[in-house]
């Protein structure tokens, strides 16, 4: 990722949101697993997904947004931003991570959304 990460409990500052291109997407290389690839279709929204596509795996973050979808550059495949779920016809889902930005900063949580909405849950309960 960057050298200018900062961490506040789950959640990491990976970049000014200036730095994602409007209508476009930025790499954050992991080392292990999938890569994240963030995306801002306007001016003040970011969506991150794994930089997967589900169908073969091509790079979601090389592909053309339009409004809240990326199209796959290997195969046409058009993924959701906001859920990572395939438009049909086709169907599967790319790992959608959780995402805010705060004063113009952008920060993720490295957990899965899926993971990061069941901690949630059982901090609420406790």
């Amino acid at each position: 990722m960057s050298a200018k990460m900062a961490a506040t409990g789950s959640w990491v500052r990976v970049c000014a949101i200036d730095e994602i291109p409007l209508l476009g997407s930025r790499v954050l290389q992991c080392g292990e697993g999938d890569d994240i690839a963030l995306f801002r279709p306007a001016a003040e929204r970011v969506f991150a997904l794994a930089d997967r596509c589900p169908h073969k795996g091509g790079p979601l973050s090389q592909g053309i947004v339009s409004g809240d979808a990326v199209t796959c550059p290997l195969h046409g495949w058009n993924i959701q931003l906001d859920s990572g779920q395939a438009c049909a016809p086709d169907v599967g889902c790319a790992r959608k991570y959780p995402v805010q930005v705060r004063d113009g900063e952008v920060w993720l949580s490295l957990q899965p959304a899926a993971q990061a909405e069941a901690a949630a849950a059982t901090e609420v309960a406790a």
